[in-house]
């Protein structure tokens, strides 16, 4: 059998265009060829390819013949559609794992970062989306649907270029906290209904909140280009 080996060249360039997207420093609609972000990267055009098709594969870019690579919009229709099979597919998993009688494995390493004492919280934004993101994974996982988690985790995937965005301001993050540790508290009561109210509005508040900020963000990073593109023009 034969393992296909990352060129680890290519792992780092795919990484910094991510991080670029991701932070807007390559804005939905800017275009480039191969050949300036290979020399903008510092790199050849093999590792740069490989970073390019596998972003373009995940639908952070697409190509055009004869018109070189292009970031994509964020369809927030699209976005909307995610979060909704994301609250089916986390409501399903709450009445799963209610229904359970022994309680579920995988949930004590979640008590142990949500149920804390305020002054124990995370406050740094990345890390508090890093835990956010595994505490919604885990609690699939644990109601122990393979089909339903593999789902879940492609709609993490693909919503994880907005959804950081939710842990910018501190109220966000304590209210994250407040309401996870509800979540948990009612899953360990069997309390299903309760528990998919409060989830419900949990991702829906999570939703509106993350179009806010990216669509201002979007307006901040786009007035910061136009004078850099004015002195260029000069």
């Amino acid at each position: 059998m034969t393992v296909t080996v990352a060129n680890p060249l290519a792992e780092q360039v795919y990484n910094r265009l991510k991080d670029d997207i991701f932070n807007f420093r390559l804005l939905p609609g800017d275009n480039f060829t191969e050949t300036e972000m290979a020399q903008r990267q510092g790199v050849s055009r093999t590792p740069l390819r490989d970073a390019l098709f596998r972003l373009q594969r995940e639908g952070y870019l697409e190509v055009g013949f004869r018109r070189g690579w292009k970031v994509c919009a964020i369809d927030f229709d699209r976005l909307d559609n995610l979060y909704d099979l994301r609250i089916v597919l986390e409501m399903a998993a709450l009445d799963k794992l209610c229904q359970q009688q022994e309680p579920a494995t995988g949930l004590e390493a979640l008590n142990a970062i949500w149920l804390v004492a305020p002054e124990a919280r995370e406050t740094d934004a990345v890390r508090v989306a890093e835990f956010d993101e595994s505490f919604h994974t885990n609690l699939v996982a644990a109601a122990g649907n393979e089909e339903m988690t593999r789902v879940h985790t492609e709609v993490t995937e693909k919503i994880r270029i907005v959804r950081r965005l939710d842990f910018l301001k501190k109220k966000r993050i304590e209210a994250t906290y407040e309401e996870h540790a509800k979540i948990l508290q009612l899953v360990a009561k069997r309390r299903a209904t309760e528990a998919q109210i409060l989830l419900r509005a949990h991702i829906t508040q999570s939703k509106l909140e993350v179009r806010k900020i990216t669509i201002w963000m979007l307006a901040e990073a786009r007035q910061e280009q136009e004078p850099e593109a004015l002195q260029a023009q000069r």
